[in-house]
């Protein structure tokens, strides 16, 4: 039956690419495109009866939608497309990259939309796939996994989940990031330090490749020692998005869950604190001196430094000190614990007064919240990081041990910059470490596995003319902050190089990245030759390429 369905299913994809191909939008195509008649992989999931081929619009540029779907978040970067394809199966998916792949159409590929960089919104491309309308989240028992489609957004991934089987995944806190780059390039949030990341959970993906003859095939790869595929699955678990192909279908299963006849859904993934405590509290700028400003960041970095190791009794605690430029008129601080541990309040308390020591007397009230209302809370409390019409400019930096005090007086010059007024600049430390730390760092794509926090540094705006201005201040902060290292964060160190989820062009700009260090170690570590392996055998024709894509050898 399952080879049954599996055929028919490829039958209306074979329906698909013959409509795909007679579209006038997609170019001249003399012949129906080739699919694969085949899954390649083993498991025949129980969503087969629910994903019979269906098929997404196709948007050209008299379509009133066209214009919403040719940006992203970052309203910097406008694509020209001659058609964006909305993807709304694996079938749909190879149906279109093979037409457009005859074509000679250069593609890219979007789930969510938050892409920092111009991965897929760029002069270059010619056609988007656009994931965004598969949003698909449940259990899948023939992979007795939790099948995630791409296009779900983060928070509605967590209700799902959390209110279907009580489990969830430790990621990122921006409610509206799509899966498909989340998990790709990686995925953390508040409850990585208990949890570990978002990949270290993945357990297979689906993903719609093409040869070097133009077939698309829909490939399936698992972490199972055995499957020929599980370099696919690897170069998934932190390789960054539009890499490899196009990604319809992740699977999630905890590597410590239980099989045979103790395997319920329920015990397959993680399960979330019941409840949390929570606090937020605002520091006001004008409370601040230079002394105290840098006593309040080098306390958030001395905690992590002495709290980062895999088994820390405090691994059920986490935060986000979000260091808003003085025009905000506030610094926030907001802090996470498992309300089930022992001595929670205690844990919390001493977090606080050690933060804090130093800065301020003042605490606000914690609350005991459920769970999803936290995660609901703290997706939505940023108004900036949540106005899909700003324009933008970021950089990351992983932190192994404590800042220096001359990064910490670069960072109070720039943010107290009288030439430099923009309430929504920041620099943004997440808590890492605890759990993140304990897998190696080959065993995931994502190398970084010694860091205690995390940096986001970022600055936004709204008018194009502006452009200049900010992306120079956020340089000179970045240069100014690494500049022991050649202006990036070095590797080993103090620091340990970027994140792909969070991309910049800069890293691979001389005049930007003077440290020597090609920007694909600063992102891949030692990853990289074997990602560049992954690439020869599924993307031989360097066909999904961006400006920092994975490159063959």
């Amino acid at each position: 039956m399952a080879n049954i369905a599996r055929r028919a299913l490829f039958r209306g994809a074979a329906a698909t690419v013959s409509a795909v191909a007679g579209s006038a939008a997609l170019g001249a195509v003399t012949a129906a495109p080739a699919v694969a008649d085949e899954v390649v992989g083993e498991g025949q999931d129980a969503m087969g009866a629910r994903t019979t081929a269906p098929t997404g619009a196709v948007i050209t540029p008299s379509d009133p939608r066209y214009a919403q779907l040719t940006t992203g978040n970052n309203q910097r970067y406008v694509a020209a497309p001659s058609y964006v394809k909305m993807i709304k199966s694996a079938p749909d998916a190879a149906a279109a990259i093979t037409a457009a792949y005859r074509a000679g159409k250069r593609v890219s590929v979007r789930s969510g939309g938050h892409c920092f960089s111009n991965f897929v919104c760029n002069p270059d491309v010619q056609v988007i796939l656009d994931c965004s309308e598969m949003t698909y989240v449940g259990y899948d028992p023939a992979m007795r996994a939790f099948a995630v489609e791409p296009g779900a957004r983060l928070l509605n991934v967590y209700e799902a989940l959390y209110k279907g089987w009580g489990v969830t995944l430790p990621g990122g806190v921006c409610y509206g990031v799509g899966a498909g780059g989340h998990i790709a390039g990686g995925g953390y949030g508040l409850l990585s330090r208990r949890n570990g990341l978002v990949v270290d959970h993945l357990y297979a993906v689906e993903v719609v490749t093409v040869d070097a003859s133009g077939t698309a095939r829909i490939v399936r790869a698992t972490r199972e020692p055995n499957d020929p595929n599980r370099d696919l699955w690897w170069a998934h678990t932190g390789g960054g998005g539009g890499n490899f192909g196009v990604v319809t279908r992740y699977w999630l299963r905890s590597p410590n869950a239980p099989g045979g006849s103790a395997a319920t859904p329920e015990n397959q993934l993680v399960s979330p604190p019941s409840h949390v405590l929570m606090h937020i509290q605002g520091i006001p700028w004008s409370q601040l001196d230079e002394a105290k400003f840098s006593r309040l960041v080098k306390n958030f970095g001395a905690w992590h430094e002495a709290n980062s190791a895999p088994n820390s009794p405090l691994r059920n605690l986490s935060g986000i000190l979000n260091v808003y430029s003085k025009a905000s008129g506030m610094l926030n601080l907001v802090t996470q614990v498992d309300a089930g541990v022992p001595d929670a309040a205690a844990m919390l308390d001493t977090y606080l007064n050690q933060i804090l020591d130093g800065v301020t007397t003042a605490r606000a009230a914690s609350r005991k919240l459920p769970w999803l209302q936290a995660a609901s809370l703290i997706g939505t409390i940023n108004t900036t990081l949540n106005d899909p019409t700003l324009r933008g400019a970021h950089k990351s930096a992983y932190m192994r041990t404590n800042f220096t005090d001359a990064q910490l007086a670069s960072l109070y010059a720039s943010m107290t910059a009288a030439d430099y007024t923009n309430p929504r600049a920041m620099l943004i430390l997440f808590s890492f470490g605890g759990q993140v730390n304990a897998v190696a760092p080959d065993a995931t794509a994502i190398p970084q596995r010694s860091s205690a926090f995390k940096m986001l540094y970022q600055t936004f705006w709204n008018s194009a003319a502006e452009d200049s201005t900010h992306v120079a201040w956020l340089r000179t902060l970045y240069a100014n902050m690494h500049a022991a290292t050649g202006g990036v964060p070095g590797l080993d160190g103090q620091t340990d190089g970027c994140y792909i989820n969070y991309p910049d062009t800069d890293m691979a700009d001389p005049a930007q990245n003077t440290s020597g260090v090609p920007w694909q170690r600063l992102y891949y570590k030692g990853n990289y030759a074997r990602l560049q392996q992954v690439k020869a055998r599924w993307d031989p024709s360097d066909y999904f390429r961006h400006s920092m894509s994975v490159k063959q050898v």
